[in-house]
């Protein structure tokens, strides 16, 4: 069976996102849906550096693009800081009976979270309306942190304690707005960015946590954030520009699951600019999960990419992890949904030789 899917943005996700689609045994892409009028009307093949053309036009006309009557919507426009935007985004396809898969919104990894019900419960008053299905993840939230835990603690005779931790070196992300602005990479170590104020690596990382224990069937007490920042020793020079010694070169911050007076669920984030920075923080790069019980696990994964770059192999998962779920979101009852609530998702016909070209 063939599923019609539009593809909602090209940035660096978006791209692999289209990619991955064009790939696809079992799915079709209709339309192609841009934010600015210059990338409007150009071939989607050409605009993600394809190789080939798609025979597919981008345009910056949502109602046209909806009009092809997709299956699923694949969205992956920028939604760091137009949440709510992104949020009506998808409940305008919800509303009209079309599924939705994104790694925009990843708050909403764990949808069932009291604490994002404000976008929750709009999107889920709109798959009532449409009768459709919404599911938000991603590779990080969502797979490396809620998929890849539950399904090692099946291995256990028992577990006390799970660590779900990312090391990424983010100096070939060249997202400049969201690893200056958002994080505050560049800035003095005290500086007020939006990933450091209250409450917010609760609101975007939280999702992990809750899943976790959710899908483990036990009651959290409370989730609290910690974090800290280094300062570079020399000025370094990347994609994104110069980032001076002095400023934020690294990060590390801690969403903490408590039960019984101790952490029990943790997620981890160490976020580096070079390696050599906090030399005494873990190393290495990729996921890791560490499941203290009886036995005891430490499970990894590291990737990536065909040059070797494990940054843009993290991004090329965020979107696959979406892409490959269409056809399970579209044939799964509606409302919002969790990764633990949909069937395996596997590679099911995305076989090829080694050395085909992939691209």
């Amino acid at each position: 069976m063939s599923y019609r899917v539009v593809t909602w943005g090209t940035g660096n996700v978006g791209s692999y996102a289209v990619r991955a689609v064009l790939g696809h045994p079992e799915l079709e892409l209709v339309a192609h849906i841009v934010s600015s009028p210059e990338k409007s009307g150009r071939d989607v093949g050409e605009l993600i550096g394809f190789g080939q053309l798609a025979g597919v036009l981008a345009t910056d006309n949502v109602d046209q693009a909806l009009a092809t009557k997709p299956d699923c919507v694949i969205y992956t426009a920028h939604s760091e800081t137009r949440m709510m935007e992104a949020a009506e985004d998808q409940a305008q396809c919800l509303r009209q009976g079309i599924n939705v898969v994104s790694s925009s919104l990843f708050m909403l990894q764990y949808p069932h979270n009291p604490g994002i019900a404000f976008l929750a419960d709009p999107l889920k008053a709109a798959c009532e309306e449409g009768k459709s299905t919404c599911f938000n993840s991603g590779i990080d939230p969502g797979f490396a942190n809620d998929t890849m835990p539950l399904v090692f603690t099946g291995l256990s005779e028992y577990w006390s304690s799970i660590r779900m931790r990312e090391i990424v070196n983010y100096a070939t992300y060249e997202q400049e707005h969201t690893i200056r602005e958002v994080m505050g990479f560049g800035y003095p170590i005290d500086h007020d960015c939006m990933l450091f104020r209250e409450g917010m690596l609760s609101l975007g990382w939280g999702g992990s946590v809750h899943s976790v224990a959710a899908g483990l069937g036990i009651t959290l007490d409370k989730v609290y954030e910690v974090h800290e920042r280094l300062p570079l020793t020399e000025d370094i020079h990347n994609g994104m520009g110069t980032f001076k010694a002095g400023t934020t070169g690294a990060m590390r911050f801690e969403v903490r699951g408590i039960m019984d007076g101790r952490e029990v669920v943790v997620l981890e984030h160490v976020t580096r600019l070079t390696d050599d920075i906090a030399p005494d923080w873990p190393k290495g790069k990729g996921y890791r999960v560490i499941i203290e019980g009886e036995p005891r696990m430490e499970i990894s994964m590291d990737m990536e990419d065909r040059n070797g770059d494990h940054a843009v192999a993290g991004v090329i998962q965020t979107a696959t992890a979406i892409v490959n779920a269409v056809p399970a979101v579209v044939e799964h009852k509606l409302g919002l949904v969790a990764a633990m609530e949909l069937p395996k998702i596997t590679g099911k016909g995305l076989y090829r030789p080694h050395d085909m070209d992939a691209s």
